[in-house]
């Protein structure tokens, strides 16, 4: 691919220039519906169609939601998005389900390549298990609730010093060596949460309640079992999960707490507080890899491309294309995404950069999404393009992992590298403890559905005391504590979508151990693993990529060790 202008690619079904209303789409859809099939071979192409028809319908939701995000303050742009949440979806929702039982009754399914479309032809067929006419009105109302999230945070600013700070700006203040400006800053930040606590609150309980619905209309107890089912969690089991929690409680936490006192000791502190978690133990300022979007772009051009020449002309490609928003500023909804664009073949990436190494961290994690979604590009299927969550989460974690090698075009000293690794490497260890308290939460939110802001406030506290609540002394900050889960857009968002951070954040400690061991082999088959999108079953995705699919207690054990050991290696 070229460093020209991106172009989407040519239709063979659906017209150039279709205009993306109910009007336009209804004959299409119709067309597919009653279409005569009578052999494997026009079954197939009856799925290209299909295929071309939902690209195009994704790239158009895509774009709608990602100018929504980039200006949360624009009425236009928020209601080109509840158009298509409103109008266009709750009609393609029943008419697709249709198309989901042509495809299942078809006689010709038994010819298809049932190596190629094993994984696929599972989804649809759990797709229709779950389908309820009654769930599509609600499913409308939950995306349009969602979206509030975005606009009551994007709104967010504090004071400091006389200026006007976004929270993900304000929060660089965090890492400032002077004790009393971090508390004045942290202190300020969670002040600002509280205003919005009970408006979110209310929120929230909307959700669960419409969620819980959800559930009950698809025959299910609660929504966590629904959920297990609609993210096609076909390996792993909510008891697997509570395992899994057990085995971090038991393998990470003391590790962390081990570092925990080694901060308080070099801090000089006789007990950390909140606002003490983030300042660099070295006694220096914060690291500055860039000083603005523009920078941190282009060296992320230069980091991808010494990997490989390939991977950097990816990230340039979507430069080229305006394909980045990245500067946090008011307005804009928080955190980051990689968003694939299915017609185009290529991704925006969308964050909230202050400047700081997080910063840096979240760039080349979205940069690994981004190199998955031009790796799979070319899938025949847009199905074979959606990949689990465990899967486009290993795509992005082990990136990570993998760019530290050539984080030197980021640090002109070779004293800020090594920091910069250290701190990386402790973060990795962190999400580990912090995935399970979200997830822990979440079982605890859907399985007592009926539970209210007070229990569901009780409820966090105690989750996060028994992962070491950041091991720091809440003492007198008990409201604060008991709001802090407010701030994961994905217990709003994307709900039970948070166990898959961990699961691989594991497997991108196994690529990035063998790519120690040996890079180009480990970066060959990590993109080979990529290149598969969704056409093999995850625990296959995971063998291509040299790894185990495995969250057992003595897996995290010996990869925690493996963390361990690069870390003292730094530390040396």
């Amino acid at each position: 691919m070229s460093l020209s202008a991106l172009h989407k690619k040519q239709r063979h079904y659906i017209p150039q220039d279709l205009s993306i209303d109910w009007e336009n789409l209804e004959p299409i859809f119709n067309e597919l519906l009653k279409r005569e099939i009578n052999s494997v071979k026009e079954l197939e192409q009856w799925l290209r169609d299909k295929s071309e028809l939902e690209a195009a319908l994704e790239e158009d939701f895509a774009w709608r939601y990602i100018k929504m995000s980039c200006d949360t303050s624009n009425e236009e742009l928020v209601k080109s998005f509840q158009y298509f949440a409103t109008e266009i979806e709750p009609k393609i929702s029943p008419i697709a389900n249709q198309l989901n039982k042509k495809f299942c009754e078809s006689p010709f399914i038994d010819q298809l390549d049932q190596e190629k479309y094993f994984v696929y032809i599972r989804s649809v067929k759990k797709a229709l298990e779950l389908f309820r006419e009654e769930n599509i009105e609600l499913f409308t109302k939950l995306q349009v609730a969602q979206q509030k999230y975005q606009a009551i945070t994007g709104s967010m600013s504090v004071e400091l010093e006389g200026k006007t700070y976004t929270l993900e700006q304000a929060a660089n203040f965090l890492k400032d060596t002077n004790r009393e400006t971090r508390e004045n800053a942290w202190r300020n930040i969670q002040q600002r949460r509280l205003v919005d606590k009970d408006e979110l609150n209310t929120l929230f309980d909307e959700l669960v309640k419409m969620r819980h619905q959800v559930a009950l209309n698809a025959g299910f107890e609660n929504y966590r079992d629904y959920m297990f089912q609609a993210l096609g969690r076909f390996d792993y089991t909510p008891k697997d999960c509570y395992d899994f929690a057990a085995a971090i409680e038991k393998e990470i936490v003391p590790l962390l707490k081990e570092q925990a006192d080694k901060r308080k000791n070099a801090l000089n502190l006789a007990e950390l507080k909140p606002w003490d978690l983030d300042v660099s133990t070295s006694g220096k300022p914060a690291l500055k890899p860039f000083h603005n979007g523009n920078e941190l772009i282009d060296k992320s051009i230069l980091c991808f491309s010494a990997l490989r020449p390939s991977l950097g002309e990816k990230l340039a490609i979507m430069k080229r294309n305006n394909l980045f928003d990245v500067e946090s500023r008011m307005g804009k909804a928080p955190g980051g995404y990689n968003y694939p664009l299915a017609e185009t073949g290529a991704p925006f990436i969308f964050m909230n950069s202050a400047n700081s190494l997080r910063d840096l961290t979240t760039m080349v994690h979205e940069g690994g999404h981004a190199v998955h979604t031009f790796l799979t590009a070319n899938l025949e299927l847009n199905d074979f393009k959606h990949c689990p969550s465990e899967v486009a989460e290993l795509a992005s974690m082990s990136m990570e992992l993998i760019s530290m090698d050539k984080w030197n075009v980021y640090f002109d000293k070779e004293e800020d590298l090594i920091r910069a690794k250290k701190e990386q490497l402790a973060d990795v260890l962190k999400t580990l403890p912090w995935v399970a308290v979200i997830d822990q939460f979440q079982h605890w939110i859907y399985t007592n559905p009926d539970h209210n802001a007070a229990d569901r406030e009780a409820a966090f506290k105690q989750i996060y005391e028994r992962f070491g609540a950041g091991f720091a002394n809440w003492d007198g900050l008990e409201q604060q504590l008991g709001n802090v889960w407010q701030k994961q857009l994905h217990l709003f968002e994307v709900p039970f979508y948070y166990i898959e951070y961990a699961i691989a954040q594991l497997g991108a400690i196994a690529v990035w151990k063998n790519y120690k061991e040996n890079p180009e082999k480990a970066l060959d088959q990590y993109l080979a693993a990529l290149s598969l999108g969704y056409t093999k079953p995850m625990n296959v995705i995971y063998e291509t990529a040299g790894i185990k699919f495995d969250f057992s207690a003595s897996y995290i054990k010996d990869l925690a060790a493996f963390v361990k050991d690069e870390l003292e290696k730094l530390e040396g």
